[in-house]
């Protein structure tokens, strides 16, 4: 049995008459009985009753069968559509991780609002998550989609594009007396205590620091480590230090902190869209031309 037969079957059911059928399905006469005969000889049973004084019937099993069959070209139909929506990466599903400035800076929810409007049916699967373990899933495939910070090798197989550059300011509580300046210099920061996200890795915003600690003429070393930035934000806004930050963490931040411009330091931290280079899943390959054509500033 195949989908053939069955479509012949039910247009003959509908119309009852093996010519007018064979037109509509613009094929041979002949080659229409043959699928019938076909069809009732897999089956083991007559599907109509065909002579020719009277006109062509369906037998109790034919009319059986016609609902039964009449369902499985739906489903074929169905599955015939969303094969072609998977194709054209309009279905699927997608696990995608993000760090907390990609929501900061705006990029996650434009990104999705593009992408949704083309790929409502996608399965999004989305998690905050550090770029170290983001790096680790889209190598080991757990994740398809990364939005991380960028860094200047990835894995084997993992390719990244920049979509977004941030200046690095400093977070201070708004009763420290570096917030009384409207920026400062890097030698300011001298006796400051430094609060980092830091994820156990070379690099990172702990570089940034060193970076700093080299243009005000210090060593600039972590004096708390943290998680992430809410939390260094919330500890600065308490007084227990100071936090170099992307500018976009503004957004983030608890009321009673400020942030400084830093004059002699121009470091700049980028957002970058991770992904597989030998990825196959459509769906994944058109988040990525989303994501490309909605924020790609690479020169």
């Amino acid at each position: 049995m195949d989908s053939r037969q069955l479509r012949a079957f039910v247009a003959l059911a509908e119309d009852l008459h093996f010519a007018r059928t064979a037109d509509r399905l613009d094929i041979a006469q002949s080659v229409l009985s043959d699928n019938i005969k076909k069809l009732e000889s897999d089956l083991g049973v007559r599907l109509l009753n065909r002579n020719k004084r009277s006109a062509v019937s369906l037998t109790d099993a034919g009319a059986v069968f016609l609902q039964e069959a009449t369902l499985a070209i739906r489903q074929l139909e169905r599955a015939e559509a969303v094969g072609r929506l998977a194709a054209r990466g309009e279905v699927g599903n997608l696990s995608l991780g993000y760090v907390g400035s990609a929501v900061s800076t705006g990029v996650l929810p434009t990104l999705l609002k593009a992408y949704r409007r083309g790929h409502a049916q996608v399965e999004m699967n989305i998690n905050l998550m550090e770029t170290p373990r983001q790096l680790e899933g889209l190598h080991d495939g757990r994740l398809d989609i990364g939005l991380l910070r960028s860094r200047s090798q990835y894995p084997d197989g993992v390719a990244a594009t920049v979509l977004m550059r941030e200046q690095l300011m400093i977070a201070v509580a708004d009763g420290h007396e570096l917030a009384s300046s409207s920026t400062i210099k890097a030698c300011q920061l001298r006796d400051e205590a430094f609060i980092v996200p830091q994820f156990s890795e070379s690099e990172g915003f702990a570089e940034n620091l060193s970076s700093l600690g080299r243009c005000g003429g210090f060593d600039a070393v972590p004096r708390h480590r943290v998680a992430d930035f809410i939390t260094a934000l919330s500890m600065a806004a308490a007084g227990y230090g100071v936090v170099l930050v992307p500018q976009s963490m503004k957004s983030l931040a608890p009321p009673d902190v400020v942030f400084r411009s830093i004059q002699d330091y121009d470091d700049e931290v980028e957002l970058a869209l991770a992904y597989r280079t030998r990825e196959a899943a459509p769906s994944v390959k058109e988040f990525i031309k989303t994501a490309v054509t909605q924020f790609d500033r690479t020169p």
